[in-house]
C-alpha cells in the first residue's frame, strides 16, 4: 500500500441543506486521508431551495442535520464535530454565532498541521469568525467555490447569497484565498449515466449518498450532467492542485451588482481556471470502494 498521511487540517462549510454536490464534497473529504476534517460547519440557503414539511428560516440547522446523517452513516473511526452556522446574511451589528465561534477556536488552537478552512457556499460562517477574532486570518487558508469570472464578475450564487460577506473576507482581511469561481466548478461535470451505473452500486451509504440527488427542486431540469461544483475542494486541499492551472491576480472589490471593480491595494488571490475534473471523480469513487471493502472485513 503507498503510504499516506494527513498533511493539514480542513474544516468544512458547506449550504449542505441545498445541492446535494456538497454532501459528495463532505463524504470526499472525510475520505480523503491527506487531509483531517477537524470541524464542520453549516450555512445558510436561498427561499426558493426551502425543504418543503421545514421551518422557515432553519437551512443552516437542516444541513447541519444532514451532515451529521452522513458522518454516522460512514461509521467513521473518530468523531467529527458538526455545528449549524448562521440562518441569514452577516451583518456587523450582529453578534458572531456558535460556528463562527468553533472556526475561531479551531484557528487559534495550537496545532502541528497547517489549517484549511474550505467554502462551497457563502462566506458568511468565516466572515463573522474573522471580526471575532482577525488574528485568525494568519492561521488558516481559505478555498472558496464562488464568485463570477474574472475579469468581470457577475452574479454567482455563493457571492449573491452574502456579498457583504465576501468583501469581509477578500477586500478587508488578509487571509491567503484560493477561489474557483462559476466557469472553474462548471468544469466538474459528472454523468448522471455515471452516477447510477457505478456510484449507486458501490455500497449502502454510496446509495444513499445517490438518492439525495433524485428528487431536485421543480424548476430544475439537468440534461446527462450533474455539476460537482464543490468537489474541487478536495481536489486542492486532499488531492493536488498541480494537475489544475491557476494564477495569482489582484483583488478586487466587489460593486453592488456583484461585478469585479477597482483593485484592493497590496491584495492578491490565487484563481484557479481549469480543474482536474478526472482525477477528482475517479478519485471520488475509488475512495467509496476501497471504504466499503474495509468496512467488510
Amino acid at each position: 500500500m503507498i503510504p499516506q498521511k494527513a498533511s493539514a487540517r480542513v474544516i468544512v462549510d458547506n449550504d449542505f441543506s441545498g445541492d446535494p454536490d456538497g454532501l459528495v464534497a463532505l463524504a470526499h473529504q472525510l475520505l480523503a486521508p491527506r487531509t483531517h476534517v477537524v470541524l464542520v460547519t453549516s450555512s445558510f440557503l436561498s427561499d426558493k431551495f426551502k425543504v418543503p414539511g421545514k421551518i422557515d428560516g432553519q437551512t443552516a440547522r437542516q444541513g447541519y442535520d444532514i451532515a451529521v446523517e452522513l458522518i454516522d452513516r460512514l461509521k467513521l473511526a473518530h468523531p467529527v464535530p458538526v455545528v449549524s452556522g448562521a440562518e441569514a446574511p452577516s451583518a456587523a451589528d450582529r453578534d458572531p454565532g456558535v460556528a463562527a465561534q468553533a472556526i475561531v477556536a479551531e484557528a487559534m488552537r495550537e496545532h502541528p498541521l497547517p489549517l484549511i478552512f474550505t467554502c462551497g457556499g457563502p462566506l458568511t460562517n468565516l466572515a463573522e469568525a474573522l471580526r471575532l477574532e482577525p488574528k485568525i486570518a494568519g492561521r488558516m487558508k481559505v478555498i472558496w467555490i464562488g464568485g463570477g469570472g474574472y475579469p468581470e464578475g457577475g452574479w454567482e450564487y455563493n457571492m449573491a447569497m452574502d456579498a457583504e460577506a465576501a468583501r469581509e473576507v477578500i477586500e478587508r482581511s488578509k487571509v491567503p484565498l484560493w477561489q474557483v469561481p462559476q466557469p472553474a466548478y462548471r468544469q466538474m461535470g459528472y454523468s448522471v449515466a455515471e452516477m447510477e451505473a457505478d456510484l449507486r452500486p458501490i455500497s449502502p451509504f454510496s446509495r444513499w449518498l445517490y438518492d439525495q440527488f433524485t428528487n431536485p427542486p421543480d424548476f430544475i431540469d439537468f440534461g446527462g450532467v450533474w455539476p460537482m461544483g464543490d468537489s474541487p475542494l478536495v481536489l486542492l486541499s486532499a488531492i493536488t492542485a498541480e494537475t489544475s492551472q491557476s494564477r495569482e491576480i489582484p483583488a478586487r472589490r466587489i460593486g453592488k451588482d456583484l461585478r469585479y471593480g477597482e483593485p484592493v491595494p497590496g491584495r492578491t488571490l490565487r484563481v484557479f481556471e481549469i480543474l482536474d475534473a478526472r482525477t477528482t471523480h475517479a478519485d471520488f469513487l475509488a475512495r467509496l470502494r476501497l471504504h466499503s471493502a474495509a468496512k467488510l472485513k
